[in-house]
């Protein structure tokens, strides 16, 4: 049974090696400790294949299990089905809190759901490119390039948040996520805005726009108003967001000449 105290919350790391680049398993496993402990980490392909060869030194550093699994047939992945029978192992267990899916690829769509359906926390590792099923199918998916990508010039962040105005997808995003957590007064908690946007848009993080913080971001976006509250004794601070309609000033009517007092 799975701890209810307050202990890290134990994760198990599964990577599709074929599907995902070494080079960014050392910001990757950063990531998921800001979720919990990656108690089991476990990498499959075919290392006798020439195109896995870059994985041997990021294996030893970061004690990845590699697990063997020959092509018996050409244009098979059986890494895919391996990965998916070892899943299902640990996953009856129940030892685990959630599981990190380390790929782009769409064959693991179900394998996402039914973890989901066992009551578990996914989160989803892959590029860009992963298909919308796979995305869709985990609570919260991270785009692996967002992981390694450098510091944005500032000429670049400035440009980024003028667009943000333009970002009809992200405003309605932000939008439905707030009115749903929003109180009478039209004001809502930001971490409550942060979960229902997740749940929402899985894929969904600041950094895709080039925040570290969603606080950042909403700010940026310049449509919201901003309260920060005290919450208790010791002074802690929660932010709370409202959407503000900015009304275009009233012009001047022009005078009648038929009735501006001069017959």
């Amino acid at each position: 049974m799975i701890n209810q105290s307050n202990a890290p919350r134990t994760l198990a790391v599964l990577i599709d090696a074929d599907n995902c680049s070494p080079s960014v398993i050392e910001q990757l496993l950063a990531e998921i400790n800001t979720y919990g402990v990656a108690s089991v980490k476990r990498a499959y392909g075919d290392w006798t294949q020439p195109n896995l060869k870059g994985w041997k030194e990021v294996l030893l550093t970061y004690a990845i299990h590699p697990i063997q699994q020959f092509r018996y047939t050409v244009g098979k992945n059986s890494s895919d089905s391996a990965m998916i029978i070892d899943a299902m192992d640990l996953l009856y267990t129940g030892n685990f809190a959630g599981f990190c899916l380390v790929s782009s690829d769409s064959d693991f769509t179900r394998l996402a759901s039914r973890i989901r359906e066992a009551g578990l926390t996914v989160y989803g590792f892959g590029e860009r490119k992963t298909p919308s099923a796979l995305v869709n199918a985990c609570d919260k998916f991270v785009y692996t390039e967002i992981l390694c990508q450098e510091s944005r010039k500032a000429d670049e962040a400035a440009t980024c948040k003028l667009d943000l105005k333009n970002d009809k997808e992200l405003i309605r995003l932000v939008k439905n996520a707030l009115e749903a957590v929003a109180d009478e007064d039209g004001w809502a908690h930001l971490g409550g805005v942060g979960q229902q946007i997740s749940i929402q848009s899985p894929s969904f993080d600041a950094r895709n726009y080039g925040f570290k913080k969603l606080g950042e971001l909403v700010r940026a976006m310049d449509i919201f108003e901003i309260d920060e509250r005290t919450v208790d004794e010791r002074g802690r601070k929660a932010v709370y967001i409202r959407h503000v309609l900015k009304r275009r000033p009233l012009r001047p009517k022009p005078l009648n000449s038929r009735n501006d007092g001069r017959g």
